[in-house]
């Protein structure tokens, strides 16, 4: 069987819905689907989850929710009415929106992601229900009923392991299972979400838990692409790459695939192809253990992502110190912060983190605690990096692999300010200023896919 998971942008109407249920005819072997709340319409729309994080807040100032709620509801009926669905079967959409504020709920953060995963559930109640309407017998399976339970960490839930035995037992069903993405149950009976884009996570734990022979992932791009399409003038599609490729794609801002959506389907051996809603037929990209290697080809993708900065510390023998890092990273532990790099040299370090981790309020406590604790040479705080990044898996073993980069970064005008090669087989990260992010990704475009960029 195949799991197929719909995004938001394929389910935003009544027109999309119909390309879903066209797709889902095509394939028998389609006897699972997740489904995400309804997406953006058109460029200046809003998705229905904003909305109802809206509608949450609304609730916590006891302001008056009606305007939008009718908001909320009339997403849902234009796509009750595109299908001719029964009032009597929208009710329970209806009611299920209208009497959120009614429940009690442990704490505000509960609130919230009961209201968020609203979303999902009653889309995957609606689409159900225009499925049988259809004459297409259907079960709206929810996450309550399948036992698919997760972790008490409302907007960053786990899904806990022995969820895959209980999920297992709904394989065998004759009808085609609708499945809300997005969230879980505790095992107190309290709304968890996975952090936001879950529901490509909700997709690969099913599709882990049925064996199923392939997840199919369908949105809005006809495959993922060598680079992102806004630096990059039409990049070219990739046909296949490893798991471990696309987990380093997704750290460095590909934005196809939710970061940790993989997880599931990599442990449960299930490969995951990539496709277009809008255009069911083009073959999309193919994510698998493995693949065959095409020396022609050594990189498969380049990524970037901006919002990091450096603490760069200098100390003469610091090598010779043992425990030196260990006292600087304790430090930023003491402070909750999480570090994403450690590029060094014999005297010096730079640890990347994320802006946000390193607030304004904080910058200055944490350097201080550092000065006092190792007594550096040198410490600077180095603001607005960005990362750049080359993933591919025969960038180990490619003569000359290092210098091509370098010298087609080079090329661009770009210096490089961190490089980071080792602790991956398959990537190299570079760090640079976030005003040569662009520059960067299009100079590595241009000598490792030898074409002109725009």
């Amino acid at each position: 069987m195949k799991v197929a998971k719909f995004g938001g942008s394929s389910l935003a109407s009544s027109n999309q819905l119909q390309k879903v249920i066209d797709i889902i005819r095509g394939d028998s072997k389609r006897r699972a689907v997740v489904v995400s709340a309804p997406g953006k319409r058109f460029a200046d729309d809003r998705k229905v989850t904003d909305l109802l994080i809206d509608y949450a807040n609304v609730v916590l100032k006891k302001a008056n929710p009606v305007a939008i709620q009718h908001a909320i509801l009339a997403r849902y009926q234009e796509i009750a009415t595109g299908f001719n669905l029964p009032a009597r079967e929208f009710q329970p959409i209806h009611d299920h929106i209208m009497q959120l504020p009614d429940h009690d709920y442990p704490s505000a953060d509960y609130l919230l992601d009961a209201f968020k995963a609203a979303g999902e559930d009653n889309n995957a109640k609606l689409i159900a229900a225009i499925l049988n309407h259809l004459g297409m017998p259907s079960h709206y399976l929810s996450p309550r009923e399948a036992g698919l339970l997760v972790s008490a960490t409302p907007g960053d839930a786990q899904v806990l392991p022995e969820s895959y035995a209980q999920l297992a037992a709904f394989k065998k069903s004759k009808t085609l299972l609708i499945i809300p993405g997005f969230f879980g149950y505790t095992k107190d009976g309290q709304i968890c979400t996975f952090s936001r884009g879950g529901s490509d996570i909700t997709g690969a734990i099913f599709a882990r838990a049925f064996k199923a022979e392939l997840y199919e992932n369908f949105t809005d791009v006809d495959a993922i692409y060598a680079a992102n399409p806004n630096i990059v003038a039409h990049p070219a599609a990739i046909e296949h790459l490893t798991f471990r490729e696309m987990r380093e794609l997704s750290y460095a801002g590909f934005s196809v695939f939710h970061d940790e959506a993989l997880i599931p389907a990599i442990e449960g051996g299930v490969s995951v192809r990539v496709k277009n809603t809008n255009h069911p037929l083009k073959p999309g990209t193919l994510i698998s253990a493995r693949k065959i290697y095409d020396p022609k080809r050594p990189i498969s993708g380049i990524a970037s992502d901006t919002g990091f900065l450096g603490i760069y510390i200098r100390k003469y023998l610091m090598n010779k110190q043992v425990g030196f890092v260990f006292k600087v990273l304790q430090i930023l532990a003491e402070y909750g912060i999480s570090f994403e790099h450690i590029p060094s040299g014999i005297d010096d370090i730079t640890i990347v983190i994320r802006e946000r981790e390193l607030t304004p309020e904080l910058e200055p406590k944490v350097i201080k605690a550092i000065k006092e604790a190792i007594h550096p040479d040198d410490i600077r705080v180095i603001h607005h990096y960005a990362l750049v990044m080359i993933v591919g898996e025969g960038i180990q073993d490619h003569i000359g692999m290092m210098a091509k980069a370098t010298n087609s970064i080079a090329q661009a005008g770009v210096s490089i300010v961190t490089l980071d090669h080792g602790a991956s087989p398959v990537s190299i990260m570079f760090g640079v200023r976030e005003k040569d992010e662009y520059n960067a990704v299009r100079g590595l475009y241009k000598a490792f896919f030898n074409t002109e960029t725009a």
